[in-house]
């Protein structure tokens, strides 16, 4: 820039001096031809001159030095040149983190830094040693592998014997040598192989996993179709038993002689019919989980279907004391079948019931959502455990195994009421505190765009 200044401020100047010039010579041959004709004093003409001459050098001198004045100035503001320090490519070369040694094109080492030394079992590695010995020294005793090889780099990978890993790339340089560059990978494989090692676990455990959901659902299929069949089979010749125990109670064909046979009769009796009402639960669980049982699609009304529990329980609820409460109208509609949600709330009326003791308190209610309704059958009564809550619903289970009052029904009504919920679409919950009672909601979806007339109860 100072360079540019100069010259353009030195040619200006000089042009200046040149355009003045050339403007006072024309003005003197003006003169001159005039005294010529008017035949002015020469003398007189001569001083002009000589004054003109003597303006012309000195603006000329005011311009060469404003010029220099300029360049001066533009010198001293000239910034100084940064002085550069040759680079040491041996320091440039210690500062990489990994190992980076020079080869020429014959395979001969130019340079190399202390961390590829230290790859070495001789750190003494002199200039120009050979790179088939060095890579020798560098494998100790393990193996390599070829990774990538193109007209760009070779990668490869060095497995030690000591269990460390190498990678190794090799990239060309402009005058026919390449550079060799060394990064120890050990533990990037180590985690590769780690997370390999967990993803073929997880994969084997989802296997087993699914192995033994089929088992489990097989098994559960094969338990299902057996007790259907055992209840069955059985059912025929408990009839027989009760019909049996029925002649000989009414004494149809003569007496009995002693009165305690009577009481005999009436316990064979009641027995058979306890256990023809524990078959036919069974019988009628594993219909309804095996999705044999032919459901009918209906619009009921949800207040009916309390209405009709609250009556048909009524005088049970009296003789063990309870007060059995209905909350008001919902004025909802839902959808399936009436008899098997009949039997649902049957079911759980009963077992609020049994669970209740007396002078305690049972209330059905409904609630309507905009996309279902909730029935709730609530009681006051002994509670449940919260451990024995998740399990309360599967078949077979009992409210509480350490209870000291007689336990009556096979412990099916929970199960029978949570698979007639979920077939009908619903879903049953149930929320209990020791001693303070327990509420048994079952949520069913509304009767939506459905021009089936409401069965009322």
């Amino acid at each position: 820039m100072a360079i540019a200044i100069t010259i353009v401020t030195i040619l200006a100047a000089v042009l200046f001096v040149a355009i003045d010039l050339q403007r006072t010579t024309a003005d003197r041959a003006a003169r001159q031809a005039l005294v010529a004709q008017l035949s002015i004093d020469r003398a007189a003409l001569v001083a002009e001159v000589e004054e003109d001459l003597t303006e012309v050098w000195q603006r000329g001198a005011g311009a060469f030095s404003i010029a220099f004045l300029i360049v001066g100035l533009a010198w001293v503001r000239r910034p100084a040149s940064k002085v550069v320090s040759p680079i040491d490519y041996r320091e440039l070369m210690s500062s990489i983190p990994f190992g980076v040694a020079c080869w020429t094109g014959d395979g001969e080492l130019i340079t190399c830094n202390d961390q590829y030394r230290a790859r070495l079992e001789n750190r003494d590695l002199p200039a120009g040693a050979s790179y088939p010995t060095t890579v020798k020294q560098l494998a100790a005793g393990g193996y390599m592998q070829l990774l990538r090889e193109n007209d760009s780099n070779r990668l490869l990978e060095l497995h030690r014997a000591d269990g460390s890993c190498l990678l190794i790339d090799e990239r060309p340089l402009g005058h026919g040598g390449f550079i060799t560059l060394i990064s120890d990978i050990t533990e990037t494989r180590r985690t590769d192989h780690l997370l390999t090692t967990i993803r073929e676990e997880q994969r084997l455990l989802a296997r087993r996993y699914h192995e033994e959901k089929l088992k489990a659902e097989a098994a559960n299929r094969a338990k299902t179709a057996f007790l259907a069949h055992l209840s069955h089979d059985i059912r025929t010749p408990l009839n027989h038993i009760i019909g049996f125990a029925e002649l000989m109670r009414q004494q149809t064909y003569g007496a009995l002689g002693d009165a305690r046979y009577l009481s005999y009769v009436e316990a064979v009796k009641g027995s058979g019919e306890r256990l023809l009402s524990y078959f036919a639960s069974i019988l009628e669980l594993a219909e309804l989980e095996a999705g044999r049982r032919q459901l009918r699609v209906e619009r009921v009304s949800a207040d009916d279907l309390l209405i009709s529990a609250s009556r048909r329980f009524a005088s049970q609820a009296k003789r063990a004391g309870l007060l059995l409460n209905l909350a008001t109208r919902c004025d909802a509609v839902i959808v399936g079948d009436r008899f098997s949600l009949d039997r649902m709330v049957s079911n759980l009326v009963e077992n609020a019931l049994r669970y209740t003791p007396s002078g305690g308190k049972v209330t059905l209610a409904a609630y309507a959502a905009t996309d279902g309704v909730v029935l709730e059958i609530t009681d006051t009564g002994i509670g449940i455990p919260p451990e024995r809550l998740d399990s309360l619903s599967q078949p077979f289970a009992f409210r509480d195994d350490v209870l000291t009052r007689e336990q009556h029904g096979a412990g099916l009504g929970l199960s029978i009421a949570r698979a007639i919920a979920e077939t009908c679409g619903g879903h049953l919950a149930i929320d209990s505190r020791l001693g303070l009672g327990t509420t048994v909601a079952i949520s069913l979806p509304l009767t939506a765009a459905m021009d089936l007339p409401a069965v009322a109860a």
